[in-house]
């Protein structure tokens, strides 16, 4: 008969727990800022300020989508930031800003507008990898055998 093993659990008290502490409130920092950044950018597409309609209009979209767009955003952003959610939320999230950097890729924009949400991403799963033991197991950044 076999048995079932944890996914992974932090490590015992001592050193190493002082790490897991720092990696942490790290880990929820970065989400901290990822989640009320896209909470502020859904947001504003809700209210529809005249510089958010000009800017979606701008890159092709007519302003009939601008709250569909919002309300998207701020459901993959409230899945993000629910502890039981947040790797589908993630997957999500990359998806929406994915759809961001062909949408200004295709626009022509300045390569910061197509950086950003790419930077943005990384900061999310950064966030996420760092606060959530599951997805560190699933995606290790270094072997076993390394310091």
């Amino acid at each position: 008969m076999t048995t079932v093993q944890p996914i992974a659990t932090y490590p015992p008290m001592g050193a190493e727990n002082e790490y897991s502490r720092k990696r942490l409130w790290t880990g929820r920092v970065l989400t901290g800022l990822a989640g009320a950044f896209l909470v502020m950018d859904g947001t504003m597409k809700l209210f529809k300020p005249s510089f958010v309609v000009q800017a979606t209009v701008q890159l092709g979209y007519p302003e009939s989508t601008i709250i569909g767009i919002g309300l998207t955003l701020l459901a993959c952003t409230l899945l993000y930031l629910i502890p039981r959610t947040s790797i589908i939320g993630a997957i999500l999230l990359t998806g929406y800003l994915g759809g961001a950097v062909a949408t200004n890729v295709r626009a022509e924009q300045p390569m910061f507008n197509i950086v950003f949400p790419i930077a943005f991403a990384c900061i999310a799963w950064g966030g996420l990898w760092l606060r959530e033991p599951r997805l560190a197991q699933l995606v290790p950044l270094k072997s076993k055998g390394q310091i």
